[in-house]
């Protein structure tokens, strides 16, 4: 009699991919990449992510554990972000652990990564529905890390557009008075080499924290000196190295004196200060 535990089950196989079940993220392979959406019983932290990523499969859903110590529990899935590989995690208090098979049949989501978001993702959705829309995710998680820059255009009027992209360092040259950008880095005196290089429209970033002696926003005030229009949003209400999060999520903390000319204030949301900066 064989006994060997199955450990890849799949339960879905259409012609846009598969989605399969294991009770652990070790049993992830080589069978999985690029086609497997791959639903698992183990915690979504980093190191299960590690494993797991190495055979770029197209997408991932674990457990969230009850997120465990500062978050450890969900931590991979900002490695699988880095990865641009959408990624999720069930709610612990919805499926049986070490049961991939039930993760996928009874699990709620809880938390998930951005590439995820974008397809859709949402929380308290089904496991199935989400691997479902992971099936529609590109199979090119071939990239190396630092080549993901989620520039994404969000609004366009005559010929100028709000840009979002993770970090100012990301500008293109089309950038330059025509877009304004809206970034998740912060706006100390290290990112002012990149705004005075990209000049921008106007910009949107990060306050990252405040900092002692302001210093997360200092370049709003050296770059106001160069006729740039910038504000600043308050971390606590985005994601930082998530210029969506910036956009979509983001209030104004700051902003120097072009952005207050164009009506841009503390506290109102960053959609409204980028469209007043777009129209500048």
């Amino acid at each position: 009699m064989n006994t060997k535990p199955v450990k890849q089950t799949i339960v879905s196989d259409a012609p846009e991919g598969r989605i399969v079940c294991m009770d652990s993220a070790y049993d992830v392979d080589r069978r999985n990449r690029d086609k497997d959406v791959v639903v698992t019983a183990s915690y979504c932290g980093v190191l299960c992510a590690r494993f797991t990523s190495q055979h770029h499969p197209r997408g991932v859903i674990g457990v969230d554990c009850g997120m465990g110590l500062e978050g450890s529990a969900i931590a991979g899935l900002w490695y699988y972000e880095a990865l641009d590989l959408p990624a999720a995690a069930a709610d612990i208090n919805t499926v049986e652990l070490g049961n991939g098979r039930d993760v996928y049949e009874h699990g709620a989501i809880s938390r998930f990564n951005h590439p995820a978001r974008e397809l859709g993702v949402k929380e308290g959705m089904t496991v199935q529905q989400a691997a479902g829309l992971m099936l529609g995710t590109r199979t090119h998680h071939n990239q190396a890390p630092g080549s993901v820059t989620n520039r994404t255009v969000v609004h366009e009027i005559e010929g100028r557009s709000i840009v979002c992209t993770d970090s100012i360092a990301f500008a293109l040259p089309e950038d330059t008075g025509r877009n304004v950008l809206c970034t998740g880095g912060h706006t100390g005196r290290s990112a002012v080499p990149y705004l005075r290089s990209a000049r921008p429209l106007g910009f949107i970033c990060s306050d990252g924290g405040g900092g002692r002696n302001r210093s997360g926003i200092a370049g709003l005030t050296i770059v106001e000196r160069d006729g740039l229009a910038g504000a600043t949003v308050d971390s606590a209400t985005a994601r930082m190295g998530d210029g969506l999060s910036t956009y979509r999520d983001g209030v104004i903390s700051a902003c120097n004196q072009h952005a207050s000319d164009c009506g841009v204030h503390t506290g109102m949301t960053a959609r409204e200060a980028a469209l007043l900066l777009l129209r500048r």
